[in-house]
């Protein structure tokens, strides 16, 4: 069908309309904003605009169908057995799908079938496995603001798990570091912020945006509302306005799920003073879940650390690098049980191996709160909890604080493990009306009709029998068609001899036939059992699921217990493996570390082939380290591990050194690298100036700033300058004073260290012999006498020429000269000139270039013979 020919709106007269589209137009009305997907036999059918738009976004064929007299509208569809596929394609492009079902069976409809949408879905409420990354929380956030301040709020529905907080400053940015932390898929605000900054922000990070009216975050409602979620939650009222974004959220969940919002039960209050922050900015610079350039795992700190077992665990291990603990006790806490495990080898090996055994608790729980858990679902809860008490007693047996504690919150749950052993069938299958989830002998009306449908032909020999032993006629037997169904056959001879019980049905030549209401309700029963066997397996399912249900509080709090284990397993396989040291965590201003190594840096390249480096830095006497040396000589690499190893020590990890001793950091900021911001169209230097700005005007005294190339941007003597008044403002205690690392090719900022208190410099060691350059990497006390930056363009492969010139500009400038331009070509008639005239030939000049000590035999023939091939084309 052309698509001219189709029609995309629905003419303005719906009672033109066929019935089943204006029952489509009325569910299209109830939800905006959607993809509606219609129900219609083996398929989801979309029509209009929605039809055009899936076909472009998936790719499907669209095509028409009738809508009323001489109309077509557009259409496309996707079968039923493969739709959440196709949802999960819709969801990741930013799409809203609502899914309308059939609410009764099409067979038994009396006209237009009823139909109900039973589920809308969104990139923040998703929560099929099959749409969601393992490892990954999927976070819905909800912001409200009275423009001083603001509340947000973030949720997982998929695992239960929410979050609230209060900002009472620098709101833009504020909510953007709060936006960063979560990261979340969806961001509800209310409908007059649609144009605000953090609106914009979020769009950018392909961050759904959805504006709700002013109604959903009234403060009433949010009382009321949140009270009922949270009954034993404490008091809220701290956080108004996180209390109105909390409610908003609620009533968007609510409203997209279509049932109780069992599955969250707590809500924890956080503030800023319990963790590190850390902005975008640093997440990205220290490469901790992704790569800069690739954008994978492998490559991040994430890939290093992360040794867990479980999904939870993994996801665990991602929310702690993402909110590093800022108190020394809760560190410690961590670090006491991690040093417990990495002594105690074969109660490590046995903890990881029961770990290896528990599936995604989390989330399994969470569908079968909210109603859409399958069989499968169930059995894997059952499987995993089975391991439950064999781990409590592996965990009770440490002598460590946190241990116990988590060892205390996990519930071995051996009522549910009893419960699903004893009620699903191995392997279930996972269409939850196809029959075969109940597990035989648990249900004895279910038994009964499996025998029943199994052995139907063994129920009949059975009633064969028995007539023939009460009627004495040997020759009666018991037959089906599918005209009379079951029937007892006896010879027309022997039919003075029937019961007055049986009804003659068919009379033959020799033979007549007859039922009794034995048979008519057998064959009713057995006619109908494959239909009430799968209804009633799913009731008796239904009531398991249920009762598992009714524990979810139970099983949420032993989840956490195990991610958390799991975690701390992690971080003691992963000391054990590389050579960690335990850090001495306080709360001073000293970092110091002995023999320091990047942790992912060394796993790429090899402990064996990484250089080690101390470090030193506190609010006294070395509150900036000015590092100077050549690129690629290994200052970004230091820079970052020092970063790194302060950020591991407050997650509660032993780190990679000889030793450390670290006081805790509130923030980490990082300023590296340089990239143009084409969609706002700044450039590099705008984005390097926007970037200080911000440092500069959220560090405290108690932040770890790792500031490379500061002031490049622009011209040498702007940069220079800009670069100065930062190194003097970040060192001067009554501005600043924060610790810092400064990397830079100004070398004249070396001078500051013996000009003003708390600067001191280092460089890196480089050993240069002729041309040639080897980076020790090592970091030593000084600075660098230069920068070494031609040598390093020669290694990049620069062309010979380029590099020669460089070296001759390079020269003249060190001389205080005016750099000439270089001279002409001479002209063809010049080549007549004599052997005498030849001075400033170019063979004279390569001949003169030449570092005879430096070149290898096959490079001296090589050139020998090029110079030899120019000599030949003189006269």
């Amino acid at each position: 069908m052309p698509k001219e020919n189709l029609r995309f709106t629905p003419p303005e007269n719906e009672e033109e309309l066929t019935p089943m589209m204006r029952q489509y137009l009325a569910f299209k009305r109830r939800y905006p904003g959607t993809i509606l997907m219609f129900h219609i036999g083996d398929f989801y059918e979309m029509f209009f605009e929605d039809a055009k738009t899936v076909s472009e976004a998936l790719e499907l064929t669209l095509t028409g169908k009738s809508c009323g007299p001489g109309d077509r509208a557009a259409m496309c569809g996707v079968p039923v057995q493969t739709v959440d596929t196709y949802v999960a394609r819709l969801i990741d492009r930013g799409f809203r799908v609502s899914i309308c079902e059939q609410t009764e069976d099409p067979a038994q409809a009396k006209g237009l079938v009823e139909r109900d949408v039973l589920r809308i879905v969104t990139p923040g409420t998703v929560t099929d496995a099959g749409m969601l990354k393992s490892d990954t929380n999927n976070y819905l956030g909800a912001v409200f603001s009275d423009g001083r301040s603001a509340g947000a709020a973030f949720c997982d529905i998929s695992t239960g798990q929410a979050y609230i907080t209060e900002l009472d400053a620098a709101v833009d940015a504020s909510l953007r570091e709060e936006f960063a932390l979560f990261s979340p898929r969806e961001l509800l605000l209310c409908e007059d912020a649609g144009g605000s900054p953090l609106a914009a922000y979020a769009a950018a990070q392909d961050c759904l945006v959805t504006l709700l009216p002013a109604s959903e975050f009234d403060e009433a409602e949010a009382k009321r509302r949140v009270a009922a979620q949270f009954p034993d939650a404490p008091v809220l009222e701290d956080a108004p306005l996180g209390l109105r974004a909390l409610s908003a959220m609620l009533g968007y969940l609510a409203e997209t799920q279509k049932t109780t919002l069992a599955n969250l039960r707590t809500v924890e209050r956080y503030t800023r003073s319990q963790y590190m922050t850390l902005d975008a900015v640093a997440r990205r610079n220290l490469e901790l879940f992704e790569t800069l350039r690739g954008h994978e795992k492998k490559g991040s700190l994430l890939w290093v650390l992360d040794r867990t077992e479980t999904s939870m665990g993994a996801r665990c291990l991602r929310r702690w690098m993402e909110q590093p603990l800022s108190s020394p006790a809760a560190i410690s806490r961590r670090a006491n049980a991690v040093e417990l495990l990495i002594g105690a080898e074969q109660a490590r090996r046995d903890l990881r191996e029961i770990l290896g055994g528990v599936q995604d608790l989390e989330r399994l729980v969470s569908r079968v709160a909210l109603g859409t858990a399958n069989a499968r679902d169930l059995a894997a809860i059952g499987a995993s909890v089975s391991r439950l008490p064999e781990l409590k007693t592996l965990l009770s047996g440490f002598d460590c604080e946190l241990m116990r504690t988590l060892a205390d919150a996990l519930d071995p749950l051996e009522d549910i493990a009893a419960l699903i052993a004893a009620s699903i069938a191995d392997n279930p299958p996972v269409p939850l009306h196809d029959g075969g989830l109940i597990r035989p002998g648990y249900h004895a009306e279910v038994d009964e009709l499996r025998t029943l449908v199994s052995d139907s032909r063994g129920v009949l020999s059975e009633i064969e029998a028995r007539e023939r032993e009460r009627t004495g006629i040997r020759t009666l037997r018991v037959g089906y068609n599918r005209v009379f169904g079951y029937y007892i056959e006896v010879s027309r001879a022997s039919a003075d001899s029937v019961p007055e019980d049986y009804v003659r049905r068919q009379t033959l030549v020799s033979t007549e036939r007859y039922i009794t209401q034995e048979l008519k309700e057998l064959e009713s029963r057995v006619l109908s059992a494959r239909d009430r066997i799968t209804a009633l397996e799913y009731e008796v399912f239904s009531a398991v699921r249920a009762e598992v249900a009714a524990a979810v509080s139970r099983i949420q709090a032993t989840a956490a217990a195990i991610a958390q284990a799991d975690v701390l397993q992690s971080f003691a396989q992963v000391a054990v493996k590389n050579g960690y040291c335990r850090p001495d965590v306080d709360a001073s201003d000293v970092i110091h570390i002995t023999g320091g190594r990047h942790p992912v840096v060394e796993q790429i390249i090899g402990r064996r082939a990484f250089i080690a480096n101390d470090a030193q830095l506190d609010c006294g006497d070395h509150r900036c380290a000015i590092i100077t040396g050549p690129n690629m000589a290994g200052k970004s690499t230091y820079m970052r591990q020092t970063a790194l190893i302060v950020l591991m020590a407050q997650l509660g990890s032993f780190v990679p050194a000889d030793s450390a001793r670290i006081g805790v950091a509130d923030r980490i900021f990082t300023r590296v690298g340089a990239s143009d911001d084409l969609a706002s169209g700044e450039s590099t230097f705008m984005v390097e100036m926007n970037e200080v700005s911000c440092i500069l005007r959220q560090a405290t005294r108690r932040s770890l700033l790792i500031l490379d190339e500061i002031g490049r941007g622009t011209s040498t003597y702007d940069g220079m300058s800009i670069a100065r008044a930062v190194v003097e403002y970040v060192a001067d205690p009554r501005r600043l004073g924060a610790r810092t690392m400064f990397a830079t090719h100004y070398h004249e900022l070396t001078a500051l260290a013996d000009r003003l208190p708390g600067i001191v410099n280092y460089a890196t060691t480089v050993r240069r012999r002729g041309e040639e350059l080897t980076f020790l990497r090592r970091i030593i006390p000084g600075h660098a006498d230069e920068s070494y930056g031609i040598e390093v363009a020669r290694l990049a492969g620069l062309p010979d020429a380029v590099v020669r010139r460089a070296r001759e500009i390079l020269r003249e400038l060190e001389e205080g000269q005016p750099s000439p331009a270089p001279k002409k070509a001479a002209p063809k008639e010049s080549a007549q000139a004599s052997l005498a005239d030849l001075g400033a030939s170019d063979l004279v000049r390569r001949i003169r270039a030449l570092d005879l000590d430096e070149l290898t035999p096959v490079q001296a023939l090589n050139t020998l013979y090029e110079l030899r091939t120019v000599a030949e084309k003189l006269p």
